[in-house]
């Protein structure tokens, strides 16, 4: 049997006051999926850690920019991309600090992609010159 796949987008202003309506579309698209309930607390942390890092990272608090979410998809994977027209970043040169030293140092930041990679089975961000930034989050999911 094929599977279906379906695909939902959401394109809000970049403002954190949107951060709340980003979730509730991820918890419903979760649960559209088949996610189970930790699984969707999961996604929901990171989508909102990724948005909220482009709002105030990539936009720089910049309303006039906009954030989009993608949600694709089936029987077996739900893949998110964030895709944001904002100051792109290089991750590898995001030096691997212990979280020991950065809560010794008093730190903070520095731990979004940590936390998205800890709660996704995949993650990758692409740059590509000329087009919008792209992060994007694979869960796969257990029937």
């Amino acid at each position: 049997m094929t599977s279906l796949e379906r695909t939902l987008t959401l394109t809000v202003p970049s403002a954190t006051v949107n951060l709340a309506l980003i979730r509730d579309f991820v918890v419903n698209v979760g649960s559209q999926a088949g996610l189970g309930q930790d699984d969707v607390a999961k996604l929901e942390l990171a989508v909102d850690e990724a948005c909220a890092n482009v709002m105030e990272h990539a936009h720089g608090h910049d309303s006039n920019k906009e954030v989009t979410v993608r949600a694709t998809f089936d029987a077996s994977t739900l893949r998110i991309e964030v895709l944001d027209e904002g100051q792109g970043f290089d991750p590898t040169v995001v030096p691997a600090t212990p979280v020991e030293q950065m809560v010794h140092d008093r730190r903070t930041g520095g731990l979004g992609l940590r936390v998205m990679k800890s709660l996704m089975d995949e993650v990758s961000y692409e740059i590509v010159p000329g087009e919008r930034n792209r992060l994007r989050l694979l869960k796969r999911i257990q029937k």
